[in-house]
């Protein structure tokens, strides 16, 4: 006697269920997990990767303009000290106009201190 076709299909639907369900559960345990990370690398203030690398970029291109404008000498400094204007130009507002006081020096009344010297 063989095994039955239908006990067959059946026996492979609940192993095929058995996947599908334990595929979803490692799913749930990687997010599960990673969730908790996060939650720990927030609480000890640990910085994104991303936020590193930029800032390591940032660092690099600043060494090498600090050997540029050490090489480059005092004209490259000045032109690297410059900042770009912007490209759009923003309208002056008009200077209130002030009346000019006229200079008069302050008077001020000194008083000669006579020197201190024995007295008799």
């Amino acid at each position: 006697m063989g095994p039955d076709a239908r006990v067959l299909d059946d026996i492979a639907r609940v192993a095929g269920g058995a996947v599908n369900i334990l595929g979803g559960l490692r799913q749930q345990i990687r997010e599960e997990i990673k969730a908790r990370l996060e939650d720990m690398a927030d609480h000890m203030d640990l910085v994104p990767r991303e936020d590193v690398d930029i800032l390591k970029a940032r660092i690099d291109k600043l060494e090498a303009r600090i050997v540029t404008l050490e090489k480059g000498g005092k004209k490259t400094v000045a032109k690297a000290t410059v900042s770009k204007k912007p490209k759009t130009k923003a309208k002056a507002k008009p200077k209130a106009k002030l009346k000019a006081k006229p200079k008069t020096k302050p008077k001020t009344k000194t008083k000669k201190k006579k020197p201190a010297g024995k007295r008799k």
